[in-house]
């Protein structure tokens, strides 16, 4: 069977094509036409139609973008590609492609992915995790996605941080309209925040890595107090879901440190005498999201 996963992205918007095992068989990126619905939905036809007709198959067809589909009104809302919220996003895809088309946000498809062929092969429940400009969730339970009666489950990011210490508390302000979020801390921006606090001047989350290997205190600093808010965050989650594995994503997750040093420290929050959860880094990296929604037929 062909699957065919798209990657719906505010800057580019991606294709790929999976046989029945895996092996990818063909992808294209482009260009997304920012601003334009019906320019959207015409370069996801496109792309399908091309894929199909130089592959000689017809195939399933998953996306994967930010925000979710209503339950209510069955329209995508939160997703940072504006001009699609509050349009009839799956409804039109499956008119205009002729089939059932699934959809799921950009954090659950790279759970799939991971949990599916990836990082998190074997494993019953995967959560995976994107820390990158945003901080994201998504839950895997035997190889399919747990999205929740309200199209919200796995949405870690905009929990609080939890056991805050008086210098962390309210927490910077974030875009939801809260303050003191867990995307607010652990994002790359967060970060980059947390290491100027003190009036330094702003840095790269590459750059504060590098400063922190070549001894710069300051730096290392804010590693470590991300590290610990990570093995936190982290330890609310093993509380809840008590997943088997978890796959962390995002370009945050390319600091090697964390895979030593969070397991260590969450123990000191996790309700157990033992954590037998394994901190894994993704396999697919930036192709995990796309696979992902290839996967969504599985």
């Amino acid at each position: 069977m062909l699957r065919l996963g798209i990657d719906l992205g505010g800057s580019k918007i991606e294709i790929i094509a999976l046989d029945e095992s895996g092996r990818e068989l063909r992808r294209r990126r482009i260009s997304t036409p920012r601003g334009d619905y019906g320019a959207t939905l015409d370069a996801i036809a496109a792309l399908v139609s091309e894929a199909e007709h130089d592959l000689g198959a017809r195939g399933t067809v998953g996306i994967g973008t930010p925000g979710a589909i209503s339950p209510a009104s069955g329209l995508l809302r939160n997703s940072n590609s504006t001009w699609l919220n509050g349009k009839p996003l799956l409804h039109d895809l499956m008119q205009r492609l002729d089939r059932d088309v699934r959809i799921e946000n950009d954090a659950n498809c790279f759970a799939l992915s991971e949990a599916t062929d990836g990082a998190g092969t074997g494993h019953r429940v995967v959560f995976g995790v994107i820390l990158g400009t945003g901080v994201g969730g998504g839950i895997v339970a035997d190889g399919k996605v747990l999205s929740g009666p309200n199209r919200i489950a796995g949405e870690w990011g905009h929990n609080p941080l939890p056991w805050p210490r008086d210098d962390e508390r309210p927490g910077p302000a974030c875009y939801c309209g809260r303050s003191g979020c867990i995307e607010t801390f652990l994002s790359g921006p967060g970060m980059q925040q947390d290491q100027a606090r003190s009036g330094a001047a702003l840095l790269s989350c590459e750059q504060i890595v590098q400063n922190a290997q070549a001894g710069e205190a300051a730096c290392e600093a804010a590693l470590t107090r991300y590290e610990e808010r990570l093995a936190r965050a982290l330890a609310h989650v093993i509380n809840i879901l008590d997943p088997d594995a978890i796959v962390l994503g995002g370009g945050m997750s390319n600091i090697a440190r964390w895979y030593e040093t969070v397991p260590l420290l969450w123990q000191r929050w996790v309700f157990s005498d033992c954590v037998n959860t394994l901190l894994l880094r993704n396999v697919h990296g930036d192709s995990s999201g796309v696979r992902g929604a290839a996967w969504l037929f599985r």
